[in-house]
């Protein structure tokens, strides 16, 4: 018995399937089981190294840490959007001149690294009389580098779609601006959402990098903390904590970007891009299909969904 994109393993092999399942996991058991009781054997989980958590100001500073992070990555995420949406863009004219210098700035933006370009920034603007402040130089080199890399995410989307979706537009009178933002865009989005979920999730951690430029995030008092010699350098408990919150955050962000996917794609206008067969509308001429694939709603029939 077969399937579609593979062949049903026999017996021998769903046995060595769980025996290498199982072996697996004893392995990773063991592994962290050894962590843990070496962490143990050196006293990291004593109560001295702890100690310092009991400080409600600690905490208040951990908040207010947090706080930093995240008004670091609300705004290098909203600038890498809006920078990838006009890269991408520019990307894609027809014009060499708008198309060449965007693609040149698109490539150096994603082949300097983001610490590099942070130091830059930083330490390096100075030398010429422009000083910035830390958080500036954090925000700005993350938006260079993550919109390039996004502005690179949108534009495959846009590719990947079939030509059919942009002759439709453009016969039914639409100008390319329209097209690219009626028809492309919006499936381009859909279509990337994860990647572009996942690049958001990456700029959130990169925010850490501020710590090297001074900039008073999450991990830069993490840092204070564990080099703390009063309560034995809780270097350790300071990195577990740090870490666990970076978890929380990026899980929260994983979760909040699906819920809007989930609410995007039940939008009203999600449903107009519904591809129709025109075998279905014999009847009509091929431009009113064509202009279905845009707003079934116009189109008499079973063609899309209802209000």
């Amino acid at each position: 018995m077969t399937s579609v994109l593979y062949d049903v393993p026999g017996p021998r092999a769903v046995l060595r399937n769980r025996v290498l399942g199982v072996a697996t996991v004893v392995v990773v058991a063991a592994l962290i089981a050894l962590v843990v009781w070496r962490l143990a054997v050196t006293g990291q989980f004593s109560a001295a190294k702890w100690s310092i958590f009991t400080y409600t100001n600690v905490w208040v500073q951990i908040g207010l840490s947090a706080v930093r992070t995240l008004a670091a990555f609300a705004a290098a995420g909203v600038g890498a959007i809006v920078l990838g949406f006009v890269l991408a863009i520019a990307r894609l004219s027809e014009h060499r001149w708008v198309r060449i210098p965007a693609t040149v700035i698109v490539e150096v933006l994603r082949a300097v690294p983001v610490l590099i370009f942070m130091m830059l920034l930083y330490y390096g603007l100075p030398v010429i009389g422009i000083r910035l402040d830390s958080y500036w130089a954090v925000v700005i080199a993350l938006v260079a580098y993550n919109g390039s890399v996004l502005a690179e995410v949108i534009r495959a989307g846009v590719v990947s779609l079939p030509g059919g979706q942009s002759e439709a537009g453009y016969a039914i009178g639409l100008r390319k601006s329209g097209v690219m933002r009626l028809i492309l865009l919006p499936q381009a989005l859909r279509a990337m959402m994860p990647v572009v979920i996942a690049q958001l999730v990456v700029t959130l951690k990169d925010t850490a990098l501020g710590f090297i430029i001074t900039y008073p995030e999450l991990l830069y008092y993490a840092k204070l903390i564990g080099s703390n010699a009063v309560y034995g350098s809780p270097l350790i408990p300071a990195a577990l904590v740090s870490g666990s919150i970076y978890i929380a955050l990026c899980l929260g962000l994983s979760y909040l970007a699906r819920v809007v996917e989930k609410r995007t794609s039940r939008a009203p206008g999600v449903a107009r891009t519904e591809p129709i067969d025109p075998r279905r509308h014999e009847e009509q001429t091929v431009t009113q299909v064509l202009s279905a694939q845009i707003d079934p709603l116009d189109v008499p029939g079973d063609g899309g969904p209802s209000r």
